[in-house]
């Protein structure tokens, strides 16, 4: 079975390539020019590469053609960068989404993955955790356009008899992320606390978020390609709540040694609380999470050192 990663390169594309790689799929990745050589290919010896522009018709055509399942992990923007151009936000993101499932309509693709957001299309929570049936009121431009490619997905399945599972992710963490200094909290603190460099924390530091193992985002991702159930919508979390303070002390904790902390002014769209009930996933994909935070960081430390 061949399974093409649409934005394959990034955090999350490269380790679940490796995952995919070890359960003996064929794996091609498609990203945009120079992406490679600005990735660890450890262990991705064994892809296919393709090089494009994923709002290319043409290019895209070609990565579809033969592929058996596709995985769309593209995201041009990040929540913050999403405001600073409303227009690009969304022709950048949801356009070629649209075009990819056009495309894999027409392959007869078997099945499409779709990487949203459990972080930012709830918006602000009216209970916690947040099932998969909570109210999607966004904040950011960055939600509005995951959410509305979701219901394009969900279309497409509808009406054109494409199978689409939506994966609302919460925040993953991870090694590689380190390499991605833009992206992820746990990535941006553990780097500069390893370094000796301040941290920045955006209001009080009592903001609690999700956070969840690469790892075991790539084996829900290997259930999810195995699933034949019918639910299409999945939060993908660890189910555990931690604050901005309570992340550092961990990262402090294991890296032994006190880290200066810089709190800046809070950001209105940054939700107070972002906890996600997976109890969809434990029940359909029999699929709980396995590494706690603290054995994540040792994780990551482990491999660093």
């Amino acid at each position: 079975m061949k399974i093409t990663l649409f934005g394959g390169a990034g955090f999350l594309g490269s380790n679940i390539a490796r995952r995919l790689l070890a359960e003996g799929y064929l794996v091609q990745i498609f990203d945009k020019p120079g992406s490679r050589a600005k990735l660890n290919t450890y262990g991705l010896e064994r892809v296919t590469w393709v090089e494009g522009d994923f709002e290319n018709l043409s290019n895209v055509q070609n990565a579809v053609s033969g592929s058996d399942i596709i995985l769309n992990l593209v995201s041009t923007t990040m929540p913050k960068d999403s405001l600073e151009n409303i227009p690009f936000d969304l022709l950048s993101n949801a356009v070629p989404a649209i075009q990819l499932l056009e495309c894999a309509k027409s392959a007869r693709v078997k099945k499409v993955l779709f990487f949203s957001s459990g972080g930012t299309v709830y918006g602000d929570p009216l209970h916690i955790p947040i099932d998969e049936s909570h109210p999607t009121n966004p904040l950011v431009p960055y939600g509005v356009t995951k959410l509305a490619i979701e219901k394009y997905c969900l279309m497409y399945q509808k009406l054109c008899d494409l199978r689409v599972h939506i994966l609302r992710i919460s925040n993953p963490y991870g090694f590689d992320q380190l390499s991605h200094r833009t992206q992820g909290a746990v990535g941006i603190f553990l780097s500069r606390a390893i370094n000796d460099l301040p941290i920045e924390i955006w209001g009080d530091g009592s903001v609690i978020r999700d956070y969840l193992y690469i790892e075991d985002l790539a084996q829900a991702v290997i259930r999810l390609i195995e699933y034949r159930g019918t639910e299409s919508l999945f939060n993908i979390a660890s189910g555990v709540g931690l604050s901005l303070n309570e992340l550092v002390t961990f990262i402090e904790s294991a890296i032994g040694k006190k880290i200066q902390r810089h709190y800046l002014d809070s950001r209105a769209f940054d939700v107070p609380v972002n906890v996600l009930s997976i109890e969809r996933a434990k029940h359909e994909l029999s699929w709980t999470p396995q590494v706690s935070f603290a054995s994540g960081i040792q994780k990551i430390l482990t491999l660093i050192r």
